[in-house]
């Protein structure tokens, strides 16, 4: 099985779990400017995958930095959803959700995914499900199984959405489980903080919904400084879910 785009989303995968030990509490125990140098890490991984992507993933991807860095300064130091462990917005963060961006654009553009594509969904769709099921019932996490029925209902509106977001939810199950391990960042029990009828864990399981959101500010943005371009890149998204 050849492997067209691993050269893209396999650093990342790496960098993901190195550059999260590179900023855990227990790196930094031992070295206080561990985010620092876990920011120069993920710089440079950026700048290679940057290099390596088409003209229309590196707007994307800058797009991408832009909009995550507000949206975390907003629900990061603004409302406490989380917390980061020096209680700011790490410089790595908002480059680390572009390459997750990339990383899973690019796994769908495999051959392989394309050509199974509904097998892998049918098999991730149910998945996604029970993972949350069990948080929700072992961890009390109802933020993560309500977000989870959020994705559910997602799905069902963008069905050609399906394999991006199926394989971001894992990705961010994986990110997610790293990071609150090393404890870059941590969640509150409750929503925010504040809601005590929200219950969460940390992390909330279904978390993976915001990247809709970032998905959607991302191509929005896109849109309207490229309108050519977007029309063309649409009409090849209809094409390819028709084909499948």
């Amino acid at each position: 099985m050849h492997l067209k785009f691993a050269h893209i989303y396999g650093p990342v995968l790496f960098t993901l779990g190195f550059g999260l030990f590179l900023d855990s509490a227990y790196v930094g125990a031992l070295f206080a400017s561990n985010q620092l140098l876990t920011n120069a890490f993920v710089m440079l991984v950026f700048a290679y995958v940057f290099s390596s992507v088409s003209p229309v993933s590196k707007k994307l991807m800058l797009l991408g930095v832009v909009i995550s860095y507000g949206g975390e300064v907003v629900f990061a130091l603004g409302l406490g959803m989380y917390t980061y462990r020096l209680e700011n917005v790490p410089l790595y963060v908002p480059f680390g959700h572009a390459l997750v961006y990339a990383a899973v654009y690019y796994m769908t553009k495999e051959r392989w995914v394309r050509k199974h594509q509904k097998r892998i969904i049918s098999t991730l769709y149910p998945i996604i499900i029970i993972y949350a099921t069990l948080w929700l019932i072992f961890a009390n996490d109802v933020f993560g199984f309500v977000c989870m029925l959020v994705i559910l209902v997602l799905f069902h509106r963008r069905p050609e959405t399906k394999i991006f977001f199926s394989l971001m939810f894992f990705m961010v199950v994986y990110l997610e489980l790293v990071g609150t391990y090393y404890q870059c960042w941590h969640w509150p029990s409750i929503w925010f903080g504040e809601l005590s009828w929200v219950p969460s864990a940390n992390p909330p399981s279904g978390i993976g919904v915001v990247y809709f959101a970032f998905d959607a500010g991302c191509l929005l943005c896109y849109k309207y400084l490229n309108l050519t371009s977007w029309r063309r890149f649409r009409a090849i998204q209809r094409i390819a879910h028709q084909r499948s």
